[in-house]
């Protein structure tokens, strides 16, 4: 929302939970808040091993994986590496909404706890998530895709935790 600049860069879930910290209490407890520790040696072993990659490798740098275990990989801003910018491992609320980068502070806070419209949400710059977000890394080239059926994954997405307030 209100990016300053031309691009927006992400800033990571710390930056968003003080204004959000009901979504963010509920995405703590999903899989995409834990998709980066999945590429690390041992965790999920067995399911690795049934889609025949290597239960023991560390995956946390490989190219091909950190598209979609991470916030921003490949972008500018985004994330680099678990050394350089361990605030952005894990699937985050930018990968889904947008980056936060670059608000101006006083706009944003003059809508704190007013309801607003989606359109002017969209007209300041958020992303408003869809199919083809989700579709990014739920395909086909993902080693652990399943069918994956939109309409009735929504409603069981990283906010399944929560009742909003005001869902835009």
């Amino acid at each position: 929302m209100f990016p300053t600049g031309s691009q927006a860069q992400d800033v990571g879930v710390s930056k968003c939970r003080p204004c959000h910290l009901p979504q963010t209490k509920s995405w703590e407890q999903t899989k995409m808040a834990k998709a980066f520790d999945l590429l690390k040696p041992g965790i999920a072993a067995d399911k690795k091993a049934a889609k025949k990659l290597d239960p023991n490798k560390d995956y946390t740098h490989d190219t091909e994986c950190l598209p979609c275990h991470t916030t921003g990989y490949g972008k500018p801003g985004g994330f680099e590496s678990i050394e350089a910018t361990p605030g952005l491992a894990g699937v985050q609320c930018e990968v889904c909404h947008g980056p936060g980068g670059g608000y101006l502070k006083p706009t944003l806070m003059s809508l704190q706890n007013k309801a607003y419209k989606r359109t002017d949400l969209v007209a300041a710059g958020l992303t408003v998530p869809d199919v083809k977000i989700c579709q990014g890394c739920h395909n086909p080239k993902s080693p652990f895709y399943a069918a994956f059926n939109y309409e009735s994954r929504k409603a069981q997405g990283t906010h399944e935790h929560l009742q909003l307030n005001n869902p835009h």
